[in-house]
């Protein structure tokens, strides 16, 4: 098999040490060792520097190898030629930080990414350059994205990030799924695509390129994967010689203002990658492990300010359970598999109509197996190399030894516009994500003489996809004025509110301005609103309940802490998103400074400081359960566990936050309990004793385990019968 090779480096035992890092069709090869990643994307001006080396951690402790990141260029270069790099846009202390932490490191450049960013990460100035066409075989904007580029793989390589310089930098991309829009640009996209994959490895960053989406990559760059299900629809590189790379596994999805969020359970998100590892698959990252806070007005249109919420570490970098815990159960599983994975040979063995074995072996006869059953309604029983195995619905089961099951993965255009007529309001439209366009009609009584018609059109972000993108810098388009009396008409135009350019969201800009006291004036659209309030005790993640409020912006001590659009309810008539990200890096202990504009007639006093912590912890086992990767126990070592050593058994673990403890048990059944730890109640069969067993055992302390098992809870409550423990909590 071909080899394409690069020189890195790589940190070893902390010492920059000089390796070949090379390529074939199985995986990447770091240090001479054939590598499978799993990787996570955390977006460094979606949190705080004070935020980055714990989400890092956490993310190291859930079995990630790589911290995968885009750059984002209009934060970067803001106006042409003009460059930040500090506090949340300090892309190089936050790679340093995924170095510290020893992790790997993709760098996503772009520079278009989309990303649910404004723009896509496109600099609006390059809206306004004389002939640009974005992304295509156009000069200006070829120089435009190489200088970029340029720009950031030195910055990269001036502090030896790369790791052909000893720094954690293994990967890179260029370009961002071209193929959604490249039919759009037909003879000059070839050129286009072949042009920037040259481009970028003419930058000799010694680590290897890859495109996203892009099935004809040119050699030597990678084509990806992003999507759901890469396991099921990726066809796979397009040379023999290349990895099988799925850059984007979307661990839940986007939410837009007046939709409903998007769910994707634990147990989906393992078995589409424990699929595509049996397909061969080497390199996974989830987008996102980390989400975070589209802060300011960085969101694309109609893009709520929390970003992936759902994902592994919710917005304020809290683990939510059960994916990140079982998403570290599954890498454990697949690392105990790397020897066979890797250099065994692989086949495939029917072993029913919907099931099948992923099996690969080696020479020295070590073997791991992938037992699939893509039957979503029922349980299947399958016989493996002489073996009876049992697997749930839509699942699939590790062996890394052939043998004995270690995981299963089923268990556990203007968007906004409001129309005045001689300062009196007379209404407001918009649009949606899925259909931005809109017409604003009303009928309205002038004056004799002159009148005065004002309209505001408000962005909710910029489009962050699409062909011809320099062509959607959406706005107010036509306005007709249908009365016969009218004979003439004379527009103005202006860019920005007079707010806004004072700067009255700040301490010096308050001057600006004189400010009335809430409640002696009429309350009208567009107003400004301001108080001040002390941080909350304590370390939690603290956030603004604007729930009273309708639409607008907030900012915190000058910091915005982005849109709100409250009145734009979802199917169900939910607000999108109630409480809004304040990170305690944004805080002083006291008089911290708030400011609103809001845009319709929300009510500021009903405005909360809250903290965000997790308060419940729940467990959940059955007969089946495996006991834990991480623990070292196999199946066949289970045996009749105690009170003393409970890990031979399934076993609910329940532990709270730090200075947490366990207050009280809400729920807790050990027999046959019906539902989940989302919704719950007890069964037909049930152990009277499990509520005064679990509160002796774990009340008044922070973390406790609990084996499923008659000999622990002193009784058998119905023999014979399959029995599960389900154990809700809270934690004060």
């Amino acid at each position: 098999m071909e080899m394409v090779v690069w020189v890195v480096w790589v940190l070893f035992l902390g010492v920059a040490q000089a390796s070949n890092v090379t390529y074939d069709g199985r995986s990447l090869i770091i240090n001479g060792e054939h590598k499978i990643l799993f990787s996570g994307s955390i977006h460094y001006p979606r949190s705080t520097p004070q935020m980055w080396p714990s989400l890092i951690a956490k993310a190291k402790e859930g079995g990630l190898d790589v911290i995968q990141t885009y750059v984002f260029w209009n934060l970067h270069e803001p106006q042409q030629g003009q460059f930040d790099f500090s506090g949340r846009n300090d892309i190089i202390r936050f790679i340093k930080e995924i170095q510290a932490q020893g992790l790997y490191a993709c760098l996503r450049i772009g520079p278009f990414i989309e990303a649910e960013w404004t723009y896509g990460g496109l600099p609006f100035w390059l809206h306004d350059v004389q002939g640009i066409a974005f992304r295509t075989d156009n000069k200006l904007f070829k120089y435009h994205m190489q200088r970029f580029t340029t720009k950031i793989v030195r910055m990269m390589q001036s502090e030896k990030l790369y790791a052909s310089q000893g720094g954690p930098v293994i990967l890179s991309q260029i370009e961002n799924e071209y193929k959604n829009i490249e039919p759009a640009y037909h003879e000059e996209r070839p050129r286009y695509i072949r042009w920037a994959a040259a481009m970028a490895v003419g930058l000799h960053t010694g680590v290897p390129w890859v495109m996203c989406k892009q099935d004809d990559a040119p050699d030597p760059v990678i084509n990806a994967c992003n999507g759901l299900r890469c396991g099921e629809t990726f066809a796979g590189p397009n040379k023999p010689n290349k990895p099988w790379i799925w850059t984007e596994n979307w661990t839940s999805f986007y939410q837009a203002y007046g939709e409903e969020p998007y769910m994707r359970s634990a147990a989906d998100i393992a078995f589409h990658v424990a699929l595509f590892i049996a397909k061969k698959g080497s390199y996974i990252n989830y987008y996102m492990y980390h989400g975070g806070t589209n802060f300011g007005r960085r969101a694309a249109a109609y893009m709520v300010t929390s970003y992936y919420d759902q994902a592994p570490l919710d917005e304020y970098g809290l683990i939510r359970q059960p994916k990140w815990g079982h998403l570290k159960e599954l890498h454990a599983a697949v690392k105990l598999c790397s020897n066979s994975l890797l250099s065994g040979v692989q086949s495939i063995v029917p072993l029913g109509q919907l099931q099948e074995a992923y099996v690969f072996k080696r020479n020295s006869g070590e073997c791991s197996a992938f037992l699939i059953n893509n039957d979503g309604t029922r349980v299947a029983k399958v016989m493996f190399q002489n073996h009876l195995y049992e697997l749930p619905q839509k699942s699939i089961s590790i062996l890394p030894d052939c043998k004995i099951i270690a995981f299963n993965t089923a268990k556990s255009n203007g968007h906004v516009v409001h129309a005045f007529v001689n300062n009196a309001f007379i209404g407001t439209a918009h649009g949606s994500h899925k259909e931005s366009g809109f017409t604003l009609e009303k009928t309205v009584h002038f004056n004799k003489g002159t009148n005065d018609v004002a309209l505001l059109s408000v962005m909710v972000g910029l489009p962050d996809s699409g062909a011809h993108l320099e062509r959607k810098a959406a706005g107010l388009h036509t306005v007709r004025v249908q009365d016969k009396d009218c004979t003439r008409q004379s527009w103005g135009y202006q860019v920005g509110l007079l707010g806004e350019k004072l700067q009255i969201y700040t301490e010096q800009g308050l001057k600006n301005v004189k400010w009335s006291r809430f409640g002696s004036s009429v309350q009208r659209r567009l107003t400004w609103y301001k108080t001040v309030f002390n941080a909350p005790a304590g370390n939690d993640p603290v956030a603004l309940n604007l729930g009273s409020m309708k639409k607008g912006e907030a900012w915190v001590n000058g910091q915005s802490i982005g849109r709100y659009w409250i009145s734009f309810r979802t199917p169900n008539m939910n607000p999108s998103q109630k409480w809004y990200n304040v990170p305690r890096s944004f805080l002083r202990p006291t008089n911290n400074l708030v400011v609103l504009l809001e845009e319709e007639d929300g009510y500021p006093t009903g405005i909360t400081i809250d903290t965000v912590s997790i308060t419940k912890v729940c467990g959940h086992v059955t007969d089946s359960h495996l006991p834990p990767v991480t623990s070292g126990v196999t199946q066949n070592q289970r045996g009749k566990g105690d009170k003393k050593n409970p890990g031979r058994l399934p076993t609910v673990h329940l532990q709270c936050p730090p200075e947490r403890n366990i207050s009280k048990i809400l729920f807790a059944s050990f027999g046959t309990p019906s539902g989940d730890c989302e919704s719950y109640s007890i069964g037909s069969c049930h152990s009277s004793r499990s509520r005064t067993i679990i509160e002796a055992a774990c009340t008044r302390i922070r973390r406790c385990s609990i084996p499923q098992s008659e000999e622990y809870f002193g009784e058998d409550p119905c023999p014979g019968i399959t029995k599960a423990l389900l154990v809700d909590a809270q934690c004060t």
